[in-house]
């Protein structure tokens, strides 16, 4: 592969933001320029739901000018992301058609778990550094502007991320409502951070000992990779580092810390914000290190577009990362392993028995797996009314690294596992209109429920499960001496369904072991 030029797009809710990279495969990714421009969409957008003339304006302008330097590059080829700012817009797709006609630029709208999950990838590609402070207890704080994300790690595994409307942009709105000058902001914002920290605290920190926190943003970032307090600044923080800037902060004026520190005098408000953030959860994590890799969601796109490019290659699985977010989820809430992982190997070796069939890949083959880990869900509110309360379950909990539309398969695939699967006229009058988003729902649920089918003692009783394509037939061998009267009395409405998605009939053929 030649050297190309790429371009990573950020449209923000304070700010504009492109990188350049050359990448190859025998050079892997190296950035050549950095192009930024401070735009504040956040507050309109998060306060009206739209974004003002005279704002859309200025957006396309600049987009144009990011369209010009592209063009000066070479660039071969760009991703351009929005996040909240955009997301939260009420007139997002009429949004998006005015920019990409007014600047050729198409930029994609980026769910909060696919935008957290790039700022992740882009902190494990760091490499060493990264795998070191995970070995211990491990935090990352990914502070936006409106709102923040926790992900907490153990043994080098993601366990959970949990979103709360923290960003600095509504947090400086709200003290704006209050009248409250900075000097006020500390003890509004104890208060604010406390209330929800504290339940974050009940549910997700019991029994857990986090040592480190890693810190995205843009404010933090910046001021722990600069040199500026008695020559500190290397990226790494202790809790005793916070006290000096809070101190600096009351000392000094905000013309004067923006002279200190470099940095755009509007931005010390939020910087402040930040820096008050970022102690409190310290506090209350008992946390001891902070580090900040100062990496952006630019470097993320970068990275992703380098994996699914095969130039560079990740030593971490990301994969894995989700899948264990699902077990955590699961076990939130009751769920039984031993059954989910009789279901998983059912279902997954169906699944791969089938791909000539049902024409559907390595990711579809994920969130199948998932739907097996949060099958029984629901339970954990009602026995009676499974269904609902397993989808309700999922669509409310974030999973990091899927978007909107794959947790929305994962939880319809959960919940017609129990109850009666509806064509897609019925489907699409509540929210499901993407005819290949459906179709893949009633591919996974069709096998879903027949691994659910040949299982419905609930007594695990298969050893060893094959499966073979034989003239029109998916012959299901199963290794057992134990009685499956049960198992096939009750296939048949799973058998059904299963030969209506992919006319392929069902047949279960027992071997006894000696």
């Amino acid at each position: 592969m030649a050297v190309k030029t790429f371009a990573a797009i950020d449209v923000g809710s304070y700010e504009l933001a492109m990188k350049i990279f050359e990448v190859s495969r025998t050079r892997g990714m190296k950035e050549i320029d950095h192009i930024r421009h401070s735009i504040d969409m956040g507050t309109e957008s998060y306060t009206t739901g739209k974004l003002s003339y005279q704002r859309a304006e200025e957006l396309c302008r600049v987009l144009r000018e990011f369209s010009g330097i592209m063009k000066a590059y070479q660039v071969s080829d760009y991703v351009a992301y929005g996040t909240s700012a955009v997301r939260e817009t009420e007139n997002t797709i009429i949004l998006l058609d005015q920019i990409q006609q007014r600047t050729g630029i198409h930029i994609e709208v980026l769910s909060n778990s696919e935008q957290r999950f790039l700022d992740y990838k882009s902190i494990a590609f760091q490499g060493e550094g990264f795998l070191k402070i995970i070995e211990n207890g491990t935090a990352i704080v990914d502070i936006g502007g409106g709102s923040i994300q926790i992900s907490l790690f153990d043994k080098d595994t993601l366990v959970s991320t949990q979103n709360m409307k923290l960003g600095v942009l509504r947090l400086r709105d709200n003290l704006a409502h209050l009248n409250a000058s900075i000097r006020q902001y500390e003890n509004f914002l104890d208060e604010i951070i406390n209330a929800q920290m504290a339940v974050y605290k009940k549910l997700y920190l019991k029994d857990r000992e986090i040592k480190n926190i890693i810190i995205v943003d843009d404010y933090i970032s910046t001021l722990l990779r600069k040199k500026s307090i008695n020559n500190e600044m290397t990226g790494y923080a202790g809790a005793e580092l916070f006290e000096k800037f809070r101190d600096v902060y009351h000392k000094e004026s905000l013309s004067e810390l923006a002279k200190r520190w470099d940095m755009p005098e509007e931005t010390m408000p939020l910087m402040y914000i930040a820096l008050i953030m970022t102690k409190r959860i310290m506090e209350i994590m008992g946390a001891e290190l902070i580090w900040a890799p100062g990496v952006t969601l630019c470097d993320g796109i970068a990275y992703e577009y380098a994996q699914k490019n095969k130039i560079m290659v990740s030593t971490h699985d990301f994969e894995q990362d989700i899948i264990a977010c699902a077990h955590n989820i699961s076990k939130r809430y009751r769920g039984s392993k031993k059954r989910s992982e009789t279901l998983e190997q059912i279902a997954l070796t169906i699944f791969d028995s089938m791909k000539k069939i049902h024409g559907l890949g390595n990711r579809e083959r994920l969130l199948l797996q998932l739907s097996t880990i949060l099958h029984d869900c629901g339970k954990y509110i009602s026995m009676t009314n499974l269904a609902e309360c397993s989808y309700n379950i999922i669509m409310s909990t974030e999973v990091i690294g899927l978007s909107h539309m794959e947790r929305q398969i994962v939880a319809n695939v959960v919940k017609y596992n129990h109850m009666e699967f509806e064509y897609f006229e019925e489907m699409s009058r509540y929210g499901v209109t993407d005819q290949a988003s459906y179709l893949k729902m009633a591919k996974l649920t069709a096998i879903l429920r027949l691994a659910n089918g040949l299982d419905r003692s609930h007594k695990q009783k298969f050893k060893n499960v094959k499966t073979a394509l034989k003239d029109g037939q998916l012959i299901i061998t199963v290794d057992t001496n134990d009685d499956i009267t049960l198992e096939k009395g009750l296939f048949g409405a799973s058998a059904m369904f299963f030969e209506e998605v992919y006319s392929v009939r069902p047949v279960i053929r027992q071997k006894r072991t000696i």
